[in-house]
């Protein structure tokens, strides 16, 4: 996930949301977009799966009233759907856009064979992308419409989680370690960025991470800084931007 930290992600969503389903609606997202980046494609459809059945019951609890932690998927679906009850969901168009959603996911892996043994199903690149794109958007909903903190902080989290999480890094306590070897210094120092996210890294911490010399990374920092790139974001401790664009070429 970059830095968008995962505590604090739970921490804007619960409350309204219960905390044990939030925690479990993260851990869910993180696990599948980690199956599916590393092209673990059967594990990543079955994340998609449980990611559903644990929106499904936020998705009941905030329309009923009732929390049930166990309730299945289609029981939860049932009354968000039933036109005969009361709803409580301030948006009843974004819950029966959820609730369409999370059917059509979660019937799709079935009757593909990703959720029992099937002699005729082979887990491919295509259907996990399917699934995966469908519970990305069923994420930035969840964060659109329960975000309890500072509104303008909904889409820079959302373009966090879009972002791919880099497996070849590993974090160990406090210390990040880019784990391939294969790299040059201006390769490791971009896996380090990437990583970064908008937060980004300064100078000091960039150097303590990079597994190269101090003039390496000064190197390869110049070098992305250099009109020879089509635009260059730079990013003070206030959080200010300013935008060099150089001529096109």
């Amino acid at each position: 996930m970059g830095l968008a930290e995962i505590n604090f992600i739970v921490h804007q969503i619960s409350p309204p949301i219960d905390n044990l389903l939030a925690n479990q609606l993260v851990d869910e997202f993180i696990s599948m977009e980690r199956r599916y980046i590393q092209r673990d494609w059967e594990p990543a459809e079955l994340d998609g799966g449980q990611f559903c059945e644990i929106l499904a019951r936020i998705l009941y609890h905030f329309d009923s009233g009732n929390l049930n932690q166990s309730k299945s998927l289609d029981d939860c679906l049932k009354y968000i759907e039933n036109e005969h009850v009361t709803h409580t969901m301030k948006s009843r168009y974004d819950a029966l856009h959820l609730a369409r959603v999370l059917r059509t996911v979660y019937k799709f892996r079935s009757q593909r064979g990703a959720v029992h043994i099937s002699p005729n199903y082979t887990p491919n690149h295509m259907d996990s992308k399917f699934v995966t794109e469908s519970i990305r958007w069923c994420m930035n909903e969840v964060l659109r419409i329960f975000w309890q903190g500072d509104r303008e902080k909904v889409a820079k989290t959302i373009r966090e989680l879009l972002q791919f999480d880099v497996p070849s890094i590993g974090q160990f306590e406090d210390i990040l370690l880019v784990q391939r070897t294969d790299l040059t210094s201006e390769e490791e120092v971009l896996v380090l960025l990437h990583y970064a996210g908008e937060i980004g890294f300064s100078r000091y911490k960039l150097g303590c991470y990079a597994q190269c010399s101090a003039s390496s990374v000064t190197k390869a920092l110049k070098k992305f800084l250099s009109p020879q790139f089509r635009q260059i974001i730079l990013l003070d401790f206030l959080h200010k931007s300013k935008i060099r664009t150089p001529p096109r070429l």
